[in-house]
């Protein structure tokens, strides 16, 4: 990182502390790095000191900042207001200690939050398996500190920065909890009116996916791989690209419409349903059987063998069925069918065309798409709202620790 500030040895600014965990009396609270979700607490475990884990041996004090050891994992815990003794965290977080006549704790939580600090922590992680920084490790990591020769001007300067960026984030997570509550008003209606599209409670009518379409495969995968991409052309959609109702165009390669003209079987047409068919199995974010509705023009785009197309029939209401496919309950049907490796697996053509779709009236499903279209252009909003926060909080981090703010 290029900085005005001067640099200093992280340890020289903070003590990379070990504290073990004694008997005690009751239950405290576990952290292990999964109930940490970038730097908020999601959940914790109940332990006594006979019970707990055995990675469940590290303790913390008010002012410690800790992170995730292990590699491209960002998890960063700032204890504070008093509440440190609540917890017991895993060994797999290492804890700092700043040297408070030094160095602000809010201005290293967030230092620890930027890319470069996760990116220099990962080039020095090491491991067969799980890669994760050693204590050796941390003392090669580096830290900008403001005014280090006026250490009252210096700690006002790191606790006006923290603050700013406290606040730039504070925006960007209203932005995100905006948009998990869009999601969430959307499942709750479907639930409302037809219930879990798998166990169907109300008895709706059932039928397999491929009577009610007219079309499902997969595309082609062109010989050559990338040799083979385009800087323009017809857009080829890879499994990327499709996500849980949404298709991203951030990545998106292009091929030849030379080569469109050989696969016109997988040639997209307006209101494709495009489902991607193979995955990781066991990741909060599984990237198999999400599925997206293409909204684009008639052959303008195609796609590679690692997604299906799904084709409708006429009158069938798409918007409804793409979002049967993408509840929670239906993705967990797709889990129970795929098959494969312990950890990737695959849905097979035979499994999807034989995918139960409840049918309730139609008329309940154009209502029910109509909210779902409305909530589209909802989310559209909230997710434009939500990259200019983020664009202009990673551009105050930028600022922030080069001495520009």
């Amino acid at each position: 990182m290029k900085s005005n500030y001067p640099i200093k040895r992280l340890i020289d600014v903070a003590s990379l502390v070990n504290r073990r965990v004694q008997p005690f009396n009751g239950e405290l609270h576990y952290l292990a790095t999964g109930d940490i979700n970038y730097d908020s607490i999601t959940s914790s475990t109940l332990v006594t000191y006979v019970n707990r884990p055995s990675r469940a041996d590290l303790l913390l004090q008010d002012g410690d900042v800790a992170f995730a050891r292990m590699k491209e994992t960002v998890k960063v815990l700032q204890a504070s207001n008093g509440d440190a003794d609540r917890y017991i965290i895993s060994t797999g977080f290492a804890v700092l200690s700043p040297n408070p006549k030094i160095l602000n704790s809010g201005y290293l939580k967030r230092f620890c939050l930027t890319n470069y600090f996760q990116k220099a922590k990962d080039k020095l992680c090491s491991g067969a398996t799980q890669k994760a920084i050693n204590n050796n490790g941390i003392a090669n990591l580096k830290i900008p500190i403001p005014y280090p020769d006026d250490p009252k001007k210096s700690l006002a300067e790191q606790q006006r920065i923290a603050g700013i960026l406290d606040k730039a984030d504070a925006i960007r997570k209203k932005r995100r909890q905006a948009l998990t509550l869009a999601d969430e008003f959307l499942k709750s209606t479907f639930l409302d009116m037809f219930g879990d599209p798998v166990a169907n409670p109300k008895k709706w009518p059932v039928k397999n996916l491929e009577n009610i379409s007219s079309k499902i495969l997969s595309g082609t995968t062109p010989k050559g791989g990338k040799k083979v991409y385009v800087k323009e052309g017809i857009t080829f959609f890879r499994s990327q690209n499709v996500w849980r109702n949404k298709i991203v165009y951030d990545d998106v390669a292009f091929i030849d419409i030379k080569k469109q003209k050989k696969m016109l079987k997988s040639s997209l047409k307006n209101k494709d349903i495009l489902m991607t068919k193979t995955g990781r199995f066991n990741t909060e974010n599984s990237s198999l059987g999400r599925a997206a509705l293409f909204l684009g023009k008639d052959d303008s785009a195609n796609l590679n063998g690692h997604v299906y197309l799904i084709r409708l029939n006429k009158g069938v209401i798409h918007e409804f069925v793409l979002f049967i496919l993408t509840t929670d309950e239906y993705r967990e049907y797709i889990r129970s069918i795929c098959v494969g490796g312990i950890d990737k697996r695959q849905i097979n053509k035979h499994h999807l065309e034989k995918f139960p779709i409840i049918l309730p009236p139609k008329d309940q499903q154009e209502k029910f798409a109509e909210i779902a279209k409305k909530q589209r252009k909802l989310v559209a909003k909230l997710e434009q709202s939500k990259a200019e926060a983020d664009n202009l909080f990673n551009s105050l981090v930028q600022r922030a620790f080069s001495g520009r703010l």
